[in-house]
C-alpha cells in the first residue's frame, strides 16, 4: 500500500478483518495505542477503528502495526453522494453457510456408523477418515487460524480450545489407525459404556472431531446471523434525503439530482415534498414538519429569512429556498457521523465462552501435560501415557459451548419476535443485566406522536357538537397536521362533517370558510380579532393556561362572535404510565429526554410518572446527555422511535427502539419494539435478562459434562462411545434448556 501521510493532529478510520471475538479487538487496540501519539478504539460488531493521533503518521503505519499484530486493515473508500444503498452488499454469512452445509453432509455419516454397530461395515473406519479429514482440516479451518493468532499473542480463547481437542482427536485417530490396531478390517465400536484401560491405539475419535466441528460451525454461524448489521442505519439516513430537486435557473424551474445542488443555488419546495439540503426561504410561507431533527410533533411555520433542515417535510405552501449547506455539511450529514462514532465508539462485551476459555484452556494443557508425565514417571507405556494425554485434550471440547449462546440466542429472540421484540445479536444481552437508567424520548415513544384534539372550551351557552361541526368542516379542506387532528377529532365526535364554501387559508394565521350559511374563522386570536371576533375573558384565559402547559390553542367565531377554543397536542398513549411503573419495578431511574419545549415535556412527564424531565435538546445534545450518565457510572438504556434519536439509541449501553418509529432509529438500536407500546420495552428488558441468564446455565453445563469425563480420561479409562456420550448429553441438555424460554410471558 502507498504510504498516505495526513496533517498532523487527525483522524483515520480503518476497516479491520480477520477479528473472531472481543478479545481480538482489544488487543488491536492495544497494539495500535502503543504507537506514539495515537489513541485507538476498536469495535468489534462494526469491525472499524477509530484512530486519533498526534504527530505525522501515515494511514501506511497504521496498516502495518495492525498486520504485525495478525489481522488485516484497510482504509475504507469514501462514500460518494450518488452511492446507492445496501444494493449490491455481499452477505457476509455466506461463506460460513457454505462451510457449516459442506461439513454437515460430511459428518452426519461419520456419527451415524461410530455410533450405530449395524453400520460398521468392514473397513468402515477408513470411510470415516476419509469423510471426517476434510471436515476437521478445511471445515475448522476459522478455529485453528484463529487459535495460531491467539497462541502468538499469548493467550486463549474458545477457538484455541475446539482446534486442540479436534486436531488432537483427529492425529491420534490417523496413529491408530495406520500405526495402531484401529485399522484392521472387521474393528468395530461396541455399542457400550464399560470403563477399561487400553493402550487406545484400537480406538478412533473421528465422530467427536468431525460432530464438535460441525456443531460449532452451526452456533457460529446463528450468532453470526444475529449479529447487527454495522452500517444499515447510516445507508438509512442517507436515503432520507430527497433525490431530485427542482431548482431555478433565470427564472425557469428544472429538476437535476441533488448532488448537483451548490451553495447559493435557489430551489422550489411543493407542499409534500422533502426539502433538499439545509437552506433559508427566500419567498412564500408553510409548516414544516421537523419532527426528525427536533423531535417536536408540532409543524414549525417558516417564512423568508427562516432557516429550513435538509429532509423535513414541506407540509404547508410553496416555498422557495437558497441552499446554504449541501453534502457532508449538512445537518442529515452530521447526524450520519453522529451515529457512527456512536456505534464505532460503543465497547463489545468480550463472548463469555471466551472469558471462561481463557481459564479452562490452560488448565487442560497443564492437566493433559501432567497426565502423560505421570504415567510416563509410574512406568506405563509410551502409548498408554499419549493415549490418556490425547484423551484428556479429546473429552475436554466441548461441543455445547459452540451451541451454548446460539441456541439461547435463538429461542430468546423467537419467542421475543412473538411477544412483538426484536433482540439484534448476543453482545446485546450482555448489557441489560447492569441498566440502571432508561432515558425516554417524549415525542412517538411517551406520546403518540401525532396532533390529537383533546379539549373543547365553549362560551357560555355554545353547543360543543356544534362548534366540533363548523370547526372540523373548515379545517377538514387544510393540509395543515394541527387542522387534520381538529378535522378528525370532529369526525370522531359528532359524524360526518357538512360541506365548505368559499374556504381560505390565510398564512400562519388559520382558516375561513362558509358552513351552512355561517362565515367560520379558525386559527390564530389575531385572526379573529381582525375580524372583530374578541375573546371573552374565560376563553382566553383557557388559552392561555393550555399554551403553558405547552400545548397548541385554536381559536373558533363565527357570525361577529368568539364561540370556543380548541386544545390540540401530542397524546400520552394509555399503556405509558403503567410501563414507566414496570420499569421502576425492574430497578431502573426513568428520565425524559426530549427536543420539545420545556412546558410540554413537564406536563406529559407528570402525566406518566416522570420526576427528570430534560428538555429544548438536538440530537448531538442527547448523544451527549447520555455520555454524561455513562461518565457518572450509570448503565443506560435509551428508549427512542426518531432520527433524532439514532446517535443516542447507537451511544447507549442498550437502545431500544419503537418499532413504528423510523427505519434510522430502528438500525441504529439494539433492540426493537415492534407493537410501538412503551410496555414492551419492561418485556424487553426483562427477556434479555432471561436469554442471559439460559446463556450463563448452558455455558455451566456444557463445562459440567465434559469437566466429569477428565478424571476418566487423565487414567485412560475413556473409550470412543464415552466421548461421544459427553458430547452428546451436554449437547442435548444445552438444547432443551434453551427451549424452555419459549414459555416465558
Amino acid at each position: 500500500m502507498n504510504p498516505v501521510t495526513h496533517p498532523a493532529d487527525g483522524r483515520i478510520e480503518l476497516d479491520i478483518g480477520g477479528m473472531t471475538c472481543a478479545s481480538c479487538a482489544n488487543r488491536i487496540e492495544r497494539k495500535l495505542n502503543k504507537m506514539d501519539g495515537v489513541t485507538a478504539s476498536v469495535n468489534y460488531a462494526t469491525e472499524k477503528a477509530r484512530v486519533d493521533y498526534v504527530g505525522d503518521i501515515s494511514a501506511s503505519d497504521l496498516v502495518a502495526s495492525v498486520e504485525q499484530a495478525g489481522y488485516t486493515a484497510s482504509v475504507p473508500a469514501p462514500p460518494t453522494a450518488t452511492e446507492s444503498a445496501p444494493a449490491a452488499q455481499p452477505d457476509p454469512t455466506a461463506a460460513l453457510r457454505q462451510r457449516l452445509l459442506v461439513s454437515l453432509v460430511l459428518s452426519v455419516p461419520v456419527i451415524a456408523m461410530a455410533m450405530i454397530p449395524a453400520l460398521q461395515f468392514p473397513n468402515w473406519q477408513w470411510l470415516s477418515l476419509t469423510l471426517a479429514a476434510p471436515v476437521v482440516v478445511w471445515g475448522a479451518w476459522p478455529f485453528h487460524k484463529a487459535a495460531y493468532i491467539n497462541l502468538r499473542h499469548g493467550t486463549a480463547t474458545m477457538d484455541t480450545l475446539v482446534s486442540i481437542g479436534t486436531l488432537a482427536a483427529l492425529g491420534w485417530s490417523i496413529y491408530a489407525l495406520f500405526w495402531g490396531t484401529a485399522g484392521v478390517t472387521g474393528m468395530t465400536h461396541p455399542f457400550e459404556f464399560t470403563i477399561a484401560r487400553t493402550d487406545g491405539t484400537g480406538n478412533i475419535y473421528l465422530e467427536a472431531a468431525a460432530g464438535v466441528t460441525t456443531f460449532i460451525l452451526a452456533g457460529r454461524y446463528f450468532e453470526a446471523r444475529a449479529k447487527r448489521r454495522a452500517g444499515a442505519a447510516l445507508r438509512a439516513l442517507l436515503d432520507l434525503g430527497a433525490k431530485e430537486v427542482s431548482i431555478l435557473r433565470d427564472g425557469v424551474e428544472q429538476r437535476i439530482p441533488v448532488d448537483q445542488l451548490t451553495v447559493g443555488d435557489e430551489f422550489v419546495v411543493r407542499p409534500g415534498e422533502k426539502i433538499a439540503t439545509d437552506g433559508v426561504v427566500v419567498d412564500g410561507s408553510s409548516a414544516v414538519d421537523a419532527a426528525m431533527i427536533t423531535g417536536e410533533s408540532v409543524p414549525v411555520e417558516v417564512g423568508p429569512d427562516d432557516q429550513v433542515v435538509g429532509a423535513t417535510v414541506n407540509v404547508g405552501g410553496r416555498i422557495l429556498v437558497r441552499a446554504t449547506r449541501v453534502g457532508s455539511d449538512t445537518q442529515l450529514a452530521q447526524m450520519a457521523r453522529l451515529v457512527e462514532d456512536a456505534q464505532t465508539g460503543k465497547a463489545q462485551a468480550q463472548r463469555l465462552a471466551d472469558r471462561i476459555s481463557g481459564i479452562f484452556v490452560p488448565i487442560v494443557i497443564a492437566l493433559a501435560v501432567a497426565t502423560l508425565g505421570f504415567w510416563l514417571g509410574t512406568g506405563g507405556s509410551v502409548a498408554a501415557a499419549f493415549t490418556a494425554a490425547v484423551a484428556v485434550l479429546i473429552i475436554a471440547c466441548p461441543c455445547a459451548l459452540g451451541l451454548a449462546t446460539p441456541t439461547a440466542l435463538m429461542v430468546g429472540t423467537g419467542r421475543g419476535a412473538q411477544l412483538g421484540i426484536l433482540i439484534k445479536g448476543p453482545e446485546v444481552l450482555e448489557s441489560t443485566r447492569r441498566i440502571d437508567t432508561v432515558v425516554l424520548d417524549k415525542t412517538g415513544t411517551v406520546t403518540t406522536g401525532k396532533m390529537t384534539l383533546l379539549d373543547v372550551i365553549t362560551a357560555e351557552g355554545e353547543d360543543t357538537a356544534e362548534v366540533l361541526r363548523l370547526a372540523g368542516a373548515v379545517e377538514d379542506s387544510s393540509e395543515h397536521p394541527i387542522a387534520q387532528a381538529i378535522a378528525k377529532g370532529a369526525r370522531d365526535q359528532v359524524g360526518g362533517l357538512p360541506a365548505v364554501q368559499q374556504f381560505a387559508n390565510l398564512e400562519g394565521l388559520g382558516v375561513q370558510g362558509t358552513v351552512d350559511g355561517h362565515a367560520v374563522l379558525v386559527g390564530r386570536t389575531r385572526l379573529l380579532a381582525d375580524y372583530a371576533h374578541h375573546l371573552p375573558d374565560d376563553l382566553a384565559d383557557a388559552m392561555q393556561a393550555a399554551e403553558a402547559d405547552g400545548k397548541t390553542a385554536v381559536a373558533v367565531g363565527w357570525d361577529g362572535a368568539a364561540r370556543a377554543v380548541l386544545v390540540v397536542a401530542d397524546a400520552v398513549k394509555p399503556t405509558s404510565a403503567e410501563a414507566i411503573t414496570q420499569l421502576r419495578g425492574l430497578g431502573l431511574t426513568p428520565i425524559m429526554l426530549t427536543g420539545d419545549n420545556a412546558a410540554a415535556a413537564r406536563t406529559i412527564a407528570g402525566e406518566v410518572g416522570i420526576d427528570e424531565v430534560i428538555a429544548e435538546v438536538l440530537p448531538a445534545e442527547k448523544v451527549d446527555v447520555v455520555k454524561r450518565l455513562q461518565d457518572q457510572g450509570k448503565v443506560v438504556a435509551m428508549v427512542g422511535d426518531g432520527i433524532n434519536d439514532a446517535a443516542a439509541l447507537a451511544q447507549a449501553d442498550l437502545g431500544l427502539a419503537m418499532g413504528t418509529g423510523t427505519d434510522v432509529a430502528i438500525e441504529a438500536s439494539d433492540l426493537t419494539l415492534v407493537r410501538g407500546d412503551l410496555r414492551a420495552a419492561a418485556d424487553a428488558i426483562r427477556l434479555s435478562r432471561r436469554t442471559l441468564g439460559t446463556i450463563k446455565g448452558n455455558l455451566f453445563w456444557a463445562f459440567a459434562y465434559n469437566v466429569a469425563a477428565l478424571p476418566l480420561a487423565a487414567m485412560g479409562l475413556l473409550n470412543p462411545m464415552i466421548a461421544g456420550a459427553a458430547m452428546a448429553f451436554s449437547s442435548v441438555f444445552v438444547v432443551s434448556n434453551s427451549l424452555r424460554l419459549r414459555r416465558f410471558h
